[in-house]
């Protein structure tokens, strides 16, 4: 199973080449046209020298900052809380590590690790559970569409088993990927008929998976079998019941020994699942 199912959607693609030709050429064309560089305060030199700067410049400025990605999940929590989903939230303090605590009601402290996108070895090792965290997520925000969705969270996986089975104490109880681009056009997502509008935009339930718990097992949350409580109360503050949280929550499973290998299941509503498998 190719490592793109690991998640329900798919980016949009790259633009057909015959639209790339023309863009192409449209950047020639103003490159040669000295008459309205000149009323733009530059000559055609100074154009073809700083154009492979100006492009990079472009990308960057289009590329989600930290703050970008903090102001998401705070729209988020937000939203939750007036929701009553949660009670309260506590931001972390600038220059520590970015972890949120979530005060869920008959849960107790949640905590929600943000980080980038899973397939950077910071985003899927760089963390550390809290011991004050009844349940802890580590929450992938990633802007990125140089692989699919999928692509990305089984590259993350494939560290999250490494650190699953190293001598580190803490482990997590599920993962998530979600950002502003999910239920974009740039990244069309099936559970959009279940978005809600949070300040003034349409966003789609997250993608949640449940992780292993370390046992004297070979077989570890193959099935789904852990089930854990934060994912249906996120899901909740999307008009998803309790009943049918199980429907949207997906699970990542690890076997040992002769059978080795792991799975990866998204389930995003009934009987619609995905799986990628290695």
């Amino acid at each position: 199973m190719a490592a793109e199912e690991a998640a329900p959607c798919r980016h949009r693609g790259t633009p057909p080449e015959e639209v790339i030709a023309r863009v192409a050429e449209i950047i020639r064309a103003v490159s040669q046209d000295s008459d309205y560089l000149y009323k733009r305060g530059v000559s055609a030199e100074e154009f073809d020298l700083a154009l492979p700067a100006a492009i990079e410049k472009i990308r960057g400025s289009r590329s989600a900052s930290n703050n970008d990605r903090k102001d998401f999940l705070l729209g988020i929590f937000r939203h939750m809380q007036v929701w009553g989903a949660i009670e309260s939230f506590q931001v972390p303090k600038y220059g520590d590590d970015t972890v949120y605590r979530l005060r869920v009601p008959s849960v107790g402290d949640v905590a929600i690790i943000q980080k980038g996108c899973p397939d950077g070895k910071h985003s899927s090792v760089a963390w550390e559970v809290p011991d004050w965290a009844v349940e802890s997520y580590l929450w992938w925000v990633c802007p990125s569409t140089k692989g699919d969705p999928g692509w990305h969270v089984s590259a993350g996986v494939k560290r999250l088993r490494r650190e699953f089975f190293s001598n580190r104490p803490d482990t997590l109880d599920g993962i998530i990927f979600h950002s502003d681009l999910c239920g974009s056009d740039l990244r069309p997502c099936p559970k959009k008929l279940r978005s809600v509008q949070i300040e003034g935009v349409d966003v789609p339930p997250p993608c949640i998976w449940t992780m292993p718990e370390r046992a004297a097992s070979s077989d570890l949350n193959w099935s789904g079998e852990r089930t854990r409580r934060f994912p249906a109360v996120l899901l909740s503050a999307f008009g998803v019941r309790s009943e049918e949280a199980p429907l949207f929550t997906g699970n990542v499973g690890f076997r040992t020994g002769s059978r080795e290998g792991t799975i990866i299941t998204s389930r995003f509503g009934a009987g619609r699942s995905t799986s990628s498998r290695s």
